[in-house]
């Protein structure tokens, strides 16, 4: 499944990146839509659900997030839908980790 949510903030740091691995980090703007993927190896087999995909937190509450390679990269989201299918275009996709 796919958690659709809105960036809220983000640290400075994210505009930063310069390593290859991590550049997708310069991709990220407040105020924009996101779609994180919840999938193999991220989701817990016996729940069936990624932690950190906002279960329960409908109605404006604010989550916060860590980019993979690049710790210094974090800020809030709010969630604001669970899909069965992403449908957010590949630049504005993640993954649950």
């Amino acid at each position: 499944y796919c958690v659709e949510f809105r960036t809220e903030s983000l640290s400075p740091h994210c505009a930063l990146e310069t390593r290859p691995q991590a550049r997708w980090t310069l991709y990220l703007r407040e105020g924009h839509r996101v779609c994180v993927t919840c999938q193999a190896p991220a989701i817990n087999t016996r729940r069936q659900r990624c932690s950190g995909d906002g279960r329960g937190a409908d109605g404006g509450k604010i989550l916060h997030w860590e980019a993979v390679g690049n710790s210094l990269c974090q800020g809030t989201w709010k969630k604001i839908r669970q899909l069965e299918h992403c449908s957010c275009p590949p630049v504005h996709s993640f993954i649950f980790t």
